[in-house]
């Protein structure tokens, strides 16, 4: 399966390399741009899978990347996480509840698994999103190709997520076991 193209714009290039190492290089190809401007060149150019957007940018904001993105139908429905380390900025400009907006609000720093579930959460909001004109027909919708695969990367993702959640039980088990043996072997020498 061909990776999906996510492109970070952030002009942290920590934030970009963090990004790009928590996901899995076989299912996510992480594109860059450090600010707004070159972030909506290489949208028009490489048509990304999904966006995440520094709301606090150089050249040309994330809020004003967000709005530029809203007013353009096929754009829209480009799967957006909207990123920050001061949510207070974002609610000021854009108000809450965020997901009325399609988008999901991750903030900064944040971990591997909070990446995942808004990755997660920001796929299933763009469906929900209206389409741009009705057409009503008869007909049956065939699901697209592109529909199909992001159903079967949600679902794996699901799958990833339950494995983590059985390691992180396993883990959380052995250090309760190594720390009955510990207190034993204290026990045992005194």
């Amino acid at each position: 399966m061909a990776a999906h193209k996510i492109l970070v714009i952030d002009d942290s290039r920590v934030i970009r390399n963090m990004v790009r190492d928590m996901l899995p290089p076989a299912n996510f190809e992480v594109l860059e741009a450090a600010d707004g401007i070159k972030g909506l060149e290489m949208i028009q150019q490489q048509k990304p899978w999904m966006i995440m957007l520094d709301f606090l940018l150089p050249k040309m904001s994330g809020y004003e990347v967000y709005e530029t993105l809203q007013q353009s139908p096929e754009l829209s429905r480009i799967p957006l996480v909207l990123m920050s380390g001061r949510k207070e900025e974002v609610t000021s400009k854009i108000g809450e509840p965020f997901e009325d907006k399609y988008f999901v609000f991750i903030e900064k720093p944040f971990e591997q698994k909070e990446l995942i579930t808004a990755i997660k959460r920001a796929m299933i909001l763009v469906q929900k999103r209206p389409p741009v004109s009705v057409i009503t027909t008869t007909t049956p919708v065939a699901v697209s190709p592109q529909q199909r695969t992001d159903d079967s990367l949600v679902k794996r993702i699901e799958d990833l997520e339950a494995k983590q959640k059985l390691l992180e039980q396993q883990i959380s088990s052995q250090q309760k076991q190594f720390q009955q043996l510990v207190d034993f072997i204290k026990k045992k020498l005194k």
